[in-house]
Parts: C-alpha cells; structure tokens; sequence
C-alpha cells in the first residue's frame, strides 16, 4: 500500500546520474525496479498479481491504530490487518499483512521560510514525480544554470547529471567539505578537485538565504549568505530528510529518530515491524543500535522482517539480523565503496590526486587498534570484496603509518 501512484521501484535511481536523461538515453521504468542491479527478480505490476500481493497504490494512510490493528485512509477507507510492516519502498510477500511504504520526508526550504523559496523551479528529488518536474525544468531550461543546494549525495550526483546534460553547474554547502558524514577532507580533496576539472562551481561554508524570481515567478537568483547572488534557471535543493515515524507517534517504542525493533525488525508492538530508514535495530557488529539510510539495508532488512514473519507462523526461527554497513555511489567516470564504521583515527592511502589518469585510493578507519572501516576509491570487484571483509573481520593494526604505505595488500591479506 503507498501514496504513490506508480509501482515500487528503486528510489535511488532518480538521485543517480543515470536516473536523469542522459544525452545519450534516459533512464526510466521498468527499468529501475526495486531489485535493479541485485540480481532479484523484475518487480513489474504483474510480479505483484503472479505472487498473490494486492498492490494499492494512489493510496495515503493518514491515521493508524495499532491497539485496533485498523489504518484509516485520505479517503476514509479503514483497512484491518494482522502483521503490519513499516516499510522504505520494499513490498514482500505476506498473506494477509499490510506493508505500508512509508518514505522519509523531504527537508525543504519552505519549511525554514527561506525568502523567495517558493518559486518555479526550485526542485526537490525524492520520488518520480520531482525526477518528473526536473527532467521538465531541464528540457524548458536546456544549456542553463543550475545551483545545487547541498554537498551529500544528492547534491554530488546531481551536479554530476547536470553537468554531463551541459549545464552550468554550481554547488553550494555549508560544511568545509563535501560529503562530511562519510568523507574526510582527504578523501573530499579528490571529489572536489575531480568536480572542479569537470566544470562544477563549488561554493563551500555558505548556504542559501533567499531567492529571486521573474515575473512568470521562474527562480533567477539564489541568495547566499555570505552575500553572493548566483544566477540560476533551476535549483535543485537537497539537504536531508526526517523518518516519517509521525502516525506511530506514541504507540511504539523509539530510539535515535526511528522505530525501535528488535532483530527481527518487530517493535514494541507484537506484530507490527519497521524496516530500512525507520528501524532502529540493534546492529550486531557494533553491539549498539543504529539507524541506516540505505537500499542495502532496505533490501535486506525487508528480507529479514518477512523471514522472521514466515518463521514466526510456522514456529521455526531465524537467525539474528548481522548487517555490514555498505554504501556506494558512481559519478561521471569514477566510482566509490564503503563498509564498515567510519569513526576512530582515518589512514588514507594510495593518490588521491584528482588530476590522476586513474585515480585508486582510499581510507581505512582504526579504532581501539582495530580495523573498523574501509574506504576505495577506483576499485574492482575483488578489491571491493576484500575491503568488506577487512570491515567485517575488523583485524588488530599497530602501525597507523605502516598501514598506510601497505594500503590495498593489507586488505588483501585478509
């Protein structure tokens, strides 16, 4: 069940380069479905009928109760379940379960009531129908400039998307670097010199303060606070999101901005579970609850919370949830892995010289003398995999500097 008119599908393909149209070919569905690229089956409407799942869609619960097991809808519909499963995008394979996929929400300007921010073409990205509204702003505003407000991921990939369509890209964000929840200004050195020498403005330790528009009320200029006006035809804000945990607001149990489950992704409610950015699960590895925003972790925290629904039906058990956090990203021509736990002291290694032929570096993160995370740059599939084991296997490091000049064969000894 969602509020969203279209099928479920992968969400982050329209915060990817290759979810915007390309000079050469857009990217649309079918062809991002929930399961793209992890070697799952292809989610079309009749994969739903096929399995027995009643998809509604263009369907948005405004009210549920848990006590009762009911969910109410804009409509006034009321819909009874059994097994309730809170979900980020994934619909799963249960009888006479409801899966609500419930999105996080977008963090927009207006609701800061940001001068100005309400003008044309001021575009957030979060489902189809923004990728929609910003493929239309770039076709009516075709060879123009575009601010990015934000240096995250969307705002990395998205300047990378605009650029390639032949925008004048700007980005602009207040941290000293981008990316800050991941990078370290070592790694942040390459991206933003790579983005630099492919044309992209980068505008860091300020942010937006207002806007200005024409008389049609299209966006002209973005205001920033360091006293800067930048021309724009489009602006593309992305700058977080909030779990939306409102409609469970004091029924459940919360912990660190999301739904608080168990192993198994129940909550404090028997019957009702949360999955990907909602649940906050205790994470084996680390031996702490954590919160993850991720299609990895959707995916397999989905696969874990109907495993643990099957099992509890049939009386048999599953094991516990043992996540390995993973994120990822590609841009123009070069693209990152990470696993692990970025905390501790940072080790880079390799070059990081944006101006490289074929750049190949990376991070390791060691704490309490331990490997804990890992980071590549321009890797391949065995160094990928042997980067997640050294995150996994968390092996003893004395030497910081000796790990450093080792790079890449350390992992491989693992």
């Amino acid at each position: 069940m969602a509020s969203e008119k279209h099928f479920k599908w992968l969400r982050m393909s329209a915060c990817a380069q290759q979810g915007l149209p390309l000079p050469q070919n857009a990217a649309r569905l079918p062809g991002f479905h929930t399961c793209v690229g992890s070697g799952g089956e292809k989610l079309l409407p009749e994969w739903y009928t096929e399995k027995g799942i009643e998809l509604i869609l263009s369907t948005e619960i405004v009210k549920a109760d848990l006590a009762s097991k009911t969910l109410t809808s804009a409509a006034g519909a009321t819909f009874t379940y059994e097994t309730l499963l809170i979900a980020t995008g994934s619909s799963n394979d249960v009888t006479h379960h409801i899966c609500i996929p419930l999105l996080a929400q977008t963090i927009k300007l207006t609701d800061f009531g940001v001068q100005g921010a309400e003008a044309n073409n001021i575009l957030y990205l979060r489902d189809i129908d923004d990728a929609d509204k910003l493929v239309a702003a770039m076709q009516a505003k075709k060879d123009g400039k575009a601010v990015v407000v934000g240096g995250g991921y969307i705002g990395l990939e998205l300047s990378a998307a605009l650029k390639i369509n032949n925008f004048d890209v700007t980005m602009v964000y207040p941290e000293p670097w981008c990316m800050p929840r991941l990078f370290t200004a070592g790694i942040a050195h390459f991206y933003e010199g790579y983005y630099a020498s492919k044309g992209i403005n980068i505008v860091k330790g300020s942010y937006a303060t207002g806007f200005d528009a024409d008389a049609n009320g299209d966006v002209t200029v973005v205001k920033l606070k360091d006293g800067r006006a930048l021309d724009a035809n489009i602006v593309i804000v992305g700058v977080g999101g909030r779990p939306l945990t409102g409609l469970f607001k004091g029924q459940v149990d919360e912990e660190k901005g999301g739904l608080k489950t168990d192993t198994f992704f129940e909550t404090s409610v028997a019957g009702v579970y949360a999955i990907g950015d909602v649940a906050s699960f205790p994470m084996k590895l680390y031996n702490e609850p954590r919160r993850v925003e991720h299609v990895d972790h959707a995916r397999k925290s989905a696969e874990q919370a109907v495993k643990a629904i099957k099992a509890k039906e049939s009386g048999e058990t599953v094991a516990e949830y043992d996540y390995l956090p993973y994120f990822y990203s590609r841009s123009f021509d070069i693209a990152w892995q990470f696993y692990g736990d970025n905390v501790g002291e940072s080790v880079l290694f390799g070059d990081n010289d944006p101006a490289a032929a074929k750049a190949k570096f990376g991070t390791y993160w060691v704490k309490d003398g331990k490997v804990v995370g890992v980071f590549l740059e321009g890797g391949s599939a065995d160094e990928y995999q042997a980067i997640a084991k050294v995150a996994r296997a968390q092996p003893p490091v004395a030497d910081l500097e000796a790990l450093g000049k080792e790079g890449l064969d350390f992992a491989a000894k693992i």
